[in-house]
């Protein structure tokens, strides 16, 4: 259902880049279409189609590299473009930045949209019987986009009616934008479905609301001054006591081909290499000639990467097997399996990725070589230039399996993209009561339900009350959470943002960066808005 709805979806858009004639609705009358659960799903539909570039796109590139745990190197030419990766890494952006201009644009292309469907179904005569409960679908999606925005941007200009002359508006405080997100979600939360099953998936849910008023709250000390823990505990509770989503048992389950029957995942966006492209994140990390021992397809576009001193939060530890020629580990903590390491084998690589990793052999014939120098292909983390055109530099950095590689594809891989799960519930709830002083055993069993998760069930790993500090859920949070497009807002929260850090990125000399610049292209577009303050006047 939701690929046909897509197809709809894109049908629709396309029409709305040209002139909206009659013809366009003579053959289903607007006031004829919103009437069967099918109808209203295709209708809601474009409101979702920008989620695809959230969380692979420039936002994502936004929300994950200017943090530590992603960084995308250049290697000679390869990835060098016009310096905007290295820039983003070394705090250097500008409202010129490729990704500054187009991840504000990804992000109100979603809201522009929902305020076109806003304005068509509620003026439906008669209106749908449901009419209060899509507002609400709607309205809470949009209240997540804004969220967005306002976590990147700061002040950002508010539109609520697509009958707003863009021309006109300016920027509204970062403050007041948060008041108007929390609005937004408390009056309408109640009013999404609570419904957890096929027919709203990838859809907004009541529970995928409250991960965005658990998220608002969490930041809320960044975002307006005032802290607001309880509020982001509560936020919380409100999607665990639901009892509607449990751990996978298996943490790489959440990221896999097909992880869409995954009982953790609460807000996802759905990709489908036949359907739904955008999902590019297997060609963005992955070496040239990966396809070797990843059959991906063609061989990655040798990327996006982590380094040692992020690398260095995980617990490598392994069991190692001996098979003939091969050495074959496994890695105590499963999480150390996202990243791929060391020397690479031209033998399949098996699912999960941190099982039965062939890590050594004594059979030459199976090294992969770089095709181009002809050098072993072995990744390794510790590297101190961010630029190089040295042959060995094209293996810096450990490349990330999580959403593990779908076999014989290039890009626009079919695993669904992740936003918010419940291991990262427990984790927030975690945090935002040892910040508030409310700590108790409930909240240290969350986080070892996740250990233990990691462990296979041993128990041995778990915390102690004494362990549950926030400097353990820092690094706990980038074990789980790598590459989920929170690192940013978490190093920018646990004061880590603007710190030195191998390879060539210096303190930052103050805090402005932690919010983007407004886009240059939206200031040419509206003179009206003013830039964010540290930053260059357009």
């Amino acid at each position: 259902m939701y690929k046909m709805i897509c197809l709809l979806a894109a049908s629709v858009l396309m029409h709305s880049c040209t002139k909206l004639d009659q013809n366009v609705y003579s053959v289903v009358p607007n006031q004829n279409f919103w009437n069967t659960p099918e109808q209203i799903a295709a209708g809601v539909a474009p409101a979702y189609a920008s989620l695809t570039n959230i969380p692979d796109g420039d936002y994502h590139d936004l929300a994950e590299i200017p943090g530590d745990d992603m960084i995308v190197p250049a290697r000679g030419a390869d990835w060098l473009a016009a310096g905007q990766w290295i820039e983003l890494w070394q705090h250097k952006w500008t409202a010129t930045t490729a990704q500054v201009q187009a991840a504000w644009s990804d992000i109100y292309s979603g809201i522009g949209k929902i305020n076109f469907i806003l304005s068509i179904v509620n003026n439906l005569n008669p209106a749908p019987s449901n009419l209060s409960n899509i507002n609400a679908e709607l309205k809470v999606l949009r209240a997540t986009y804004y969220y967005w925005a306002m976590d990147l941007y700061g002040n950002i200009p508010l539109v609520t009616s697509f009958e707003t002359d863009a021309s006109k508006l300016t920027n509204t405080a970062r403050k007041d934008v948060f008041t108007f997100i929390e609005k937004e979600l408390k009056d309408n939360i109640q009013l999404v479905s609570a419904d957890v099953s096929k027919s709203t998936y990838g859809r907004m849910t009541r529970y995928g609301g409250f991960c965005t008023l658990a998220k608002l709250y969490l930041n809320a000390q960044t975002y307006t001054g005032a802290a607001r823990w309880q509020d982001a505990a509560d936020a919380c509770d409100s999607v665990i006591l639901s009892g509607k989503y449990s751990l996978q048992s298996n943490y790489f389950d959440n990221f896999a081909v097909s992880n869409d029957n995954s009982v953790e995942n609460i807000f996802v966006v759905p990709f489908d290499r036949n359907y739904i492209s955008g999902n590019n994140f297997q060609m963005e990390t992955m070496h040239y000639n990966n396809d070797q021992n990843y059959g991906v397809a063609g061989g990655g576009w040798n990327g996006y990467c982590t380094n040692a001193e992020f690398y260095s939060n995980f617990d490598t530890s392994s069991v190692y097997v001996v098979k003939g020629n091969n050495t074959y580990r496994t890695y105590n903590d499963a999480r150390a399996g996202q990243f791929i390491i060391g020397q690479q084998y031209a033998e399949a690589a098996t699912y999960p990725p941190n099982t039965n990793v062939l890590s050594s052999s004594t059979d030459a014939s199976l090294k992969i070589k770089d095709a181009q120098t002809g050098m072993d292909l072995s990744f390794y983390p510790d590297f101190d230039l961010i630029s190089s055109p040295d042959a060995k530099f094209r293996l810096a950095g450990l490349r990330s399996v999580k959403y593990f590689p779908e076999r014989g594809v290039a890009y626009n891989q079919s695993n669904d993209m992740v936003i918010y799960r419940l291991a990262d519930v427990y984790l927030m709830r975690a945090e935002a009561a040892v910040r508030g002083g409310t700590a108790t055993s409930k909240d240290l069993g969350y986080v070892n339900t996740i250990r233990e998760r990691a462990y296979s069930g041993d128990k041995t790993h778990d915390w102690t009350m004494g362990d549950l500090t926030l400097g353990n859920l820092y690094k706990e949070r980038g074990r789980e959470l790598a590459w989920e497009n929170f690192r940013r807002q978490d190093a920018i929260r646990f004061g880590t943002f603007g710190q030195a850090r191998k390879p060539q990125k210096d303190a930052d000399a103050d805090d402005h960066w932690q919010i983007f610049p407004i886009p240059a292209n939206q200031h040419t577009a509206n003179p009206k808005l003013v830039q964010n303050p540290g930053y260059s006047p357009f």
